[in-house]
């Protein structure tokens, strides 16, 4: 491996570090209210250095909140991918989402509804999410693991219950965060689907 070799691998890595501190840091208080310079700062960087990851504030934010995104979901479809059971799937695919869920802030998921390119990543998931609940419940059926209910029904009805999620009707409406209202809309799905 020739110097340069090295050296390129060492700056990737450390972009690779500082999306994942941008990550951990955006999640926990959110992004609207940072500066570049702040962020530089908080992050014991340059600002040029911010500036390779992303030409903008803006676009760092939306390379953040994919990479919380990405990451969340494969870490998600690795629990589910454990149990044999549908129904099993479902309770550990919708808990998963709650704990990838659990280290974001009432002000990052504030940002995001108020960035509309954070809030189409975030919806974008949400119907990913909701297709892939359906698939497991329509799986789950024609295994008869899970008793014969309208897949399209149960998934259109988990998208509706994600999307006031997201909006925070259900904070609203019920003082649950995000992540406990998934684990509670995973609780009613699985009862509402168990073999009678």
């Amino acid at each position: 491996m020739t110097s340069l070799d090295t050296r390129s691998t060492r700056t990737q890595a450390r972009r690779e570090e500082l999306l994942d501190e941008l990550v951990t840091l955006v999640l926990a208080e959110g992004f609207g209210a940072f500066t570049l310079d702040d962020l530089a700062r908080r992050l014991h960087c340059s600002k040029s250095t911010l500036y390779g990851l992303a030409a903008s504030k803006e676009q760092l934010v939306v390379a953040v909140v994919k990479r919380f995104f990405q990451r969340a979901t494969v870490a998600v479809e690795e629990r589910a991918a454990v149990p044999a059971d549908h129904r099993e799937q479902l309770s550990a695919y919708l808990l998963a989402v709650a704990e990838q869920l659990q280290p974001a802030s009432a002000a990052f998921f504030a940002d995001v509804a108020a960035f509309a390119p954070a809030r189409e990543i975030y919806e974008r998931n949400t119907r990913s999410a909701a297709a892939r609940v359906q698939r497991l419940v329509t799986d789950g059926v024609t295994a008869g693991t899970i008793r014969p209910v309208h897949a399209s029904f149960v998934g259109a009805a988990v998208a509706a219950v994600m999307d006031a999620i997201h909006r925070g009707a259900i904070t609203a409406a019920t003082g649950l965060d995000d992540a406990a209202a998934y684990r509670e809309l995973a609780d009613l799905v699985v009862a509402g689907t168990a073999p009678r």
